[in-house]
């Protein structure tokens, strides 16, 4: 089984292709969706999006934070974003979608990360 990115999803802007932060740091929330790359269904897997300097003055309250759950760029650019995601989502397999979760755990949190039956 393999994993496939079917969509981006950011509550911060209507439209993440047309979307400019504008000339200075920025960071925003992304919803990537993923799902199985043979059938329907899909999970969001939740992180961060933003430059360097915004985690630098946004995030780090008390001097020091781990960059877990956080994709740093230096510039916006959708496509490249999508594709980098896309990239992660396809090299990620397991015999259930249990397994392939846990292969992306570094990626972000995953929307059933703690659900336990």
């Amino acid at each position: 089984m393999r994993a496939k990115l079917k969509g981006l999803h950011s509550p911060d802007t209507e439209n993440l292709e047309r979307w400019s932060p504008g000339d200075g740091p920025f960071g925003f929330f992304l919803q990537a969706m993923i799902g199985p790359s043979d059938g329907p269904g899909e999970e969001s897997v939740n992180l961060t999006v933003c430059t360097p300097e915004w985690f630098a003055g946004h995030r780090m309250e008390t001097g020091m934070m781990m960059g877990s759950r956080t994709l740093f760029v230096s510039a916006y650019d959708y496509r490249a974003i999508r594709t980098y995601l896309e990239r992660a989502a396809q090299r990620a397999e397991g015999k259930n979608w249990r397994e392939i979760a846990a292969s992306l755990s570094w990626l972000g949190e995953w929307e059933s990360e703690n659900y336990q039956p």
